[in-house]
């Protein structure tokens, strides 16, 4: 089951409204006592719907956690569509230039900030929730995957776990380099990181840059599983293709 409802983030947008997006796992309703760990997603009008999805195609969610029977909660929040950029402003921690765009100012702290403040503490008021860091979880795809690595680093007191699907590590390959030398990260952390091999060559150096990264990860301690996709592009049907894998490294010996 998905629950639908809609929010608004006063800090970026005003009274403006979003959706949001709620997985339930089918024994939700049948085992009341029950507790669920949460895995928080960007990009929610692309997770589970084709009807609401930007590009008529989801990434089949709730096809997958049914079939699966997963027991986990699902909390993903619509972007921002503001023709002003405003998806890209909100899903970065760092300000760039591209010649398409011209300059991005980056709200990604504003947007994590009302995330683990206002957001996750509505989804642990409305729902069965073990609100812990070690059940909770977050990931996202391109600027959402950037996002993930984020909140997986600078938020680590709140998210023990994070999938980043072809990460926007072009928009500043050097400011994560420094963030991650930086993060305070308890032991156990882990990340799930791709790449699909067709989308490496839209940005230069990007597999040098996903190299240098992934090994400044594992440096740092963290569980990496790192992947490149034979044949994998930049679109939500690679995305959902690789479910079955960064699922099963969030949820792989995690706390019951």
């Amino acid at each position: 089951m998905v629950d639908k409802w809609n929010i608004t983030i006063p800090e970026l947008t005003g009274e403006e409204e979003r959706g949001v997006y709620v997985y339930l796992p089918n024994s939700y309703e049948y085992e009341p006592d029950r507790r669920y760990g949460v895995l928080y997603m960007f990009d929610g009008h692309n997770v589970f719907f084709d009807s609401d999805a930007t590009y008529g195609k989801c990434w089949g969610m709730k096809e997958y956690m049914d079939t699966t029977g997963t027991p986990l909660i699902i909390a993903a929040v619509e972007c921002n569509h503001s023709p002003d950029h405003g998806r890209l402003k909100e899903y970065t921690p760092f300000p760039f230039e591209v010649k398409e765009f011209g300059k991005i100012e980056a709200k990604g702290e504003i947007t994590m900030d009302w995330m683990v403040h206002t957001f996750k503490k509505e989804i642990d008021r409305r729902y069965r929730t073990l609100p812990d860091r070690a059940h909770t979880f977050i990931a996202g795809s391109s600027m959402g995957g950037l996002m993930s690595l984020y909140a997986l680093l600078d938020y680590s007191p709140y998210f023990s776990r994070a999938a980043a699907l072809s990460p926007s590590l072009w928009v500043s390959p050097k400011g994560l380099l420094e963030m991650i030398e930086d993060a305070e990260l308890p032991s156990g952390t882990v990340l799930y990181m791709d790449y699909g091999e067709k989308e490496l060559s839209n940005h230069q150096d990007l597999l040098r840059s996903y190299g240098k990264i992934a090994a400044k990860l594992m440096k740092k301690g963290i569980l990496l599983e790192s992947r490149i996709i034979p044949g994998g592009t930049h679109c939500e049907a690679s995305w959902e293709r690789q479910i079955p894998f960064f699922m099963d490294t969030l949820l792989y010996e995690a706390v019951e």
